[in-house]
């Protein structure tokens, strides 16, 4: 037994009379035993007790606090248990389920990442021909690596365009701008054009990944304005087309 235990047990089985704790102590002759006030004695207990050799053995503040934590978490898994369906087993399978979603969305969309307010240009190094880009996102392609084939697919739609004198050469140009101007002398591909700007800059600044099918969309989508004849705005071709370049 500890020695506040001996202490706390002894002041339980002394005797009280009225307001006054009865000290049984044995003396001489008859003489009566010694009384003390309830108040006092209790004072005089609680020093006796406040002293650090009865708390040399006790649990640090962080131990409490630690203890304290870990009770509360399994309370909360206890009610959590006890509320679902097949108890504890009912829990830790909805948890696992959770998180298989979780790491499986992640795994298809990537780091989730903040859309910039304007979208950086888009080509970022040395100036490359379109034959050049082709043949980047074709052998990125041939080893699975969609996004950057994808992104180099872009540039050659773009550097063909340019090459062509569809587009005028121009620094920084964004993948939106390009198609927007494009589909101004390209108007039957209007619409291809822009998605083709919105999966490059998804791609590669929206943390989506890209697969076989955007590839193949981009790559045929460059393949058909190889062939396409431009309409002239302006010009004096009475059927609105001029001629191919």
């Amino acid at each position: 037994m500890s020695a506040a235990g001996g202490v706390a047990t002894a002041l339980r089985a002394l005797p009280h009379t009225g307001t006054r704790t009865v000290l049984a102590l044995p003396r001489g002759g008859d003489e009566p035993p010694v009384t003390i006030p309830r108040d006092p004695a209790r004072k005089a207990a609680e020093r006796e007790l406040s002293k650090r050799i009865y708390h040399e053995n006790d649990p640090s503040l962080l131990r409490r606090a630690l203890d304290a934590f870990w009770d509360w978490v399994d309370k909360l898994f206890g009610a959590a248990s006890s509320a679902t369906p097949g108890g504890a087993l009912g829990l830790l399978v909805i948890v696992l389920a959770v998180l298989a979603v979780a790491a499986a969305l992640w795994w298809r969309l990537g780091t989730p990442h903040r859309t910039p307010a304007s979208a950086p240009a888009l080509f970022d190094d040395r100036p490359r021909s379109a034959a050049e880009h082709r043949a980047a996102a074709e052998a990125h392609a041939a080893q699975g690596h969609w996004n950057q084939a994808v992104q180099e697919r872009m540039r050659a739609v773009v550097r063909s365009l340019e090459e062509r004198a569809l587009l005028d050469p121009r620094p920084g140009r964004t993948a939106d701008e390009a198609a927007a101007e494009a589909g101004r002398t390209l108007p039957a591909h209007t619409g291809r054009l822009r998605a083709a700007a919105a999966d490059f800059d998804a791609v590669t600044y929206g943390g989506r990944a890209a697969d076989p099918g955007t590839y193949d969309r981009l790559t045929q989508l460059d393949r058909d304005l190889d062939h396409s004849r431009p309409v002239l705005t302006g010009g004096a071709d009475p059927t609105g087309h001029g001629a191919a370049s």
